[in-house]
């Protein structure tokens, strides 16, 4: 994912002006100046917010499902933060991954009779278990969940999900990250699904006057990597669902 960081592309384009600075003209001297400024912008909360309301802005409200609700909850987990050493060893989950979790307790919450679909591969105990595991813990029925448990990436999850033996229902309540979310939606409906948004979270930040707002800041670049990662990713699931 390195190659899509605005860091990588900030350095690169720096190398280059300065490797071939006197052999420019002096037209494209001003673009890659102006190419590496809104490479920095990006870099600072302003421009990482924009980038991320880009993508967000494409997840329908959870108003605009259709009645009936539907009545099979589909959450994807968002990674581990390092590989888990048993199948009840919660901490090695990432934050993206328990908030994920947590919004579909929720809503499995507001409809009790509904099933828990967890969705996720990635280790030799698979994130999809780690997930279930804590569930059960937080009081949701054993009979209530179904995992998935091989999938590594969205479109695996949507393949994966549709694939199980005990058949999930086309229309389905799709729960993850609103970042996430647009690709999540296409890579299920290319499947053959009637996904309804359920965001579990948010990362835009109202825009702000500070100084620290218009500078480059890490956190800012995370934020930026993530939503560049869902961008290109987005052209990218369009492209197999052309070709499936």
């Amino acid at each position: 994912d390195f190659l899509l960081s605005p860091l990588t592309w900030a350095l690169v384009i720096a190398f280059l002006l300065v490797l071939a600075w006197q052999h420019l003209p002096r037209a494209v001297r001003l673009g890659g100046i102006a190419m590496e400024a809104l490479v920095l912008v990006m870099m600072s909360p302003l421009g990482a917010n924009i980038l991320v309301e880009l993508v967000e802005s494409k997840v329908p409200p959870p108003t605009e499902c259709k009645a009936p609700a539907p009545n099979t909850i589909v959450v994807l987990s968002g990674g581990a933060a390092r590989a888990p050493r048993a199948a009840d060893d919660y901490a090695a989950l990432n934050a993206d991954s328990i908030r994920r979790l947590l919004a579909a307790i929720r809503l499995w919450r507001s409809t009790p009779s509904a099933r828990l679909v967890i969705s996720g591969g990635g280790w030799h105990v698979p994130e999809a278990t780690l997930l279930a595991n804590l569930a059960k813990q937080m009081g949701i029925p054993a009979p209530a969940i179904s995992e998935e448990t091989k999938s590594n990436t969205t479109w695996e999850n949507a393949r994966d999900v549709a694939a199980l033996p005990s058949a999930v229902p086309k229309r389905i309540w799709l729960v993850s990250s609103a970042l996430h979310l647009p690709r999540a939606l296409g890579a299920f409906r290319a499947w053959g699904f009637e996904p309804c948004a359920w965001p579990s979270n948010s990362l835009y930040e109202a825009p702000s006057l500070r100084l620290g707002y218009f500078l480059p800041r890490s956190s800012a670049l995370d934020k930026a990597d993530k939503a560049t990662h869902e961008m290109i990713g987005d052209r990218q699931g369009i492209h197999k669902q052309a070709f499936r």
